[in-house]
């Protein structure tokens, strides 16, 4: 004899036999868990026991095909009020989740015929959408009371209009460092990454959360700057993704360029973002504790800065990786550490 176990209830008990026809009248699953009422701490389920002891159960269809969904009804296969608003308006988890799996295929409709004319906007609608799921996703893990939407919109694309306005016009060319180039030995590439491309384009990020930490109403905390910082670097990443994808990218065989633009669209962004992170980082403490912003803006930019000086000399690979990763342990043991560094600068 054997007691039945469903969703913590005990039924029974019953013979073998029993439990085969309540398997063939649909009333016990296949599934469900039994026991023998000599040990019921050995639980197994039906269709082993079953199969155990040589019983075949055997369901029978109820009808064929169309009988059968005919008895199921139009309203399990398309509800009257599918399409109806208060329906799948109220579930937003869905409405993001649709977003997220069916834009690439409203741009495809809205700007895949400009691919041959205007590839540039191409690109920076593409590299729009994955800033966005980057957005969300920071915002998901980092937003805080004073994270305003206004303010992140005009971090993204007032960080853009710096780069393009600095990198547009050879700006960053004044970086005396940058007539080093990339092609010398170790020491001075290593030096050429750190303080012509890494101070460069980590000042250029930071620019904008200095914008917002300076017209700020109210202190704002350290996690506050570093979802600003975060944003801001993910637009740079916009710009220099889609420079990369009209420019070096294409030039690659097809392979290449494929495996380099997705990079561009998804790591790399998030790389720039987690430097820029850690620089609001440091300068949230600045303006917390204005008697230390000397040293504190100097660490905003010289640590990411050698962070991503130290990625671009090794250039990616698993050091990159782990330099990468590196940096993202950074950001969060700050995050962590927060409290305890404020109590330090406060004294």
């Amino acid at each position: 004899m054997y007691y039945i176990i469903r969703n913590n209830q005990q039924f029974g008990p019953y013979s073998l036999d029993a439990l085969r026809q309540y398997v063939e009248g649909g009333q016990v699953l296949m599934h469900d868990t039994a026991c023998d009422v000599k040990n019921p701490n050995n639980r197994q389920t039906i269709k082993y026991l079953l199969k155990r002891n040589h019983i075949k159960a055997k369901i029978p269809h109820k009808g064929g095909l169309f009988t059968q969904i005919k008895d199921i009804g139009r309203e399990l296969i398309f509800p009257k009020d599918v399409l109806q608003r208060k329906t799948w308006a109220s579930d937003k988890r869905l409405l993001l989740l649709a977003m997220i799996g069916l834009v690439p295929l409203l741009l495809i409709g809205l700007v895949g015929w400009l691919a041959d004319k205007f590839p540039f906007v191409v690109f920076y609608t593409v590299s729009l959408y994955f800033a966005t799921m980057w957005g969300l996703f920071f915002y998901y893990f980092f937003k805080t009371k004073q994270v305003e939407l206004k303010t992140t919109l005009a971090i993204f694309f007032i960080s853009q209009l710096v780069v393009f306005l600095l990198f547009g016009f050879g700006l960053n060319y004044v970086n005396p460092f940058y007539w080093i180039g990339p092609d010398s030995g170790f020491l001075l590439r290593l030096v050429f990454f750190v303080f012509a491309v890494g101070v460069t384009e980590e000042v250029t990020k930071a620019i904008p959360i200095w914008i917002v930490s300076a017209r700020s109403k109210e202190p704002l905390v350290p996690q506050t700057l570093v979802f600003y910082g975060l944003i801001s670097g993910i637009a740079f990443g916009v710009f220099e993704g889609v420079q990369y994808q009209m420019t070096v990218n294409a030039e690659l065989d097809y392979t290449s360029s494929f495996f380099l633009n997705i990079a561009r669209l998804t790591s790399l962004p998030f790389l720039h973002a987690i430097w820029c992170g850690i620089a609001g980082y440091f300068s949230a403490f600045a303006m917390l504790y204005p008697k230390y912003r000397l040293s504190l803006y100097f660490l905003a930019i010289a640590v990411p800065a050698l962070l991503h000086g130290l990625y671009d000399t090794f250039g990616g690979g698993i050091i990159g990786v782990l330099i990468s990763f590196i940096g993202v342990v950074l950001l969060m043991t700050y995050l962590k550490k927060g409290v305890n560094y404020q109590s330090k600068l406060r004294n």
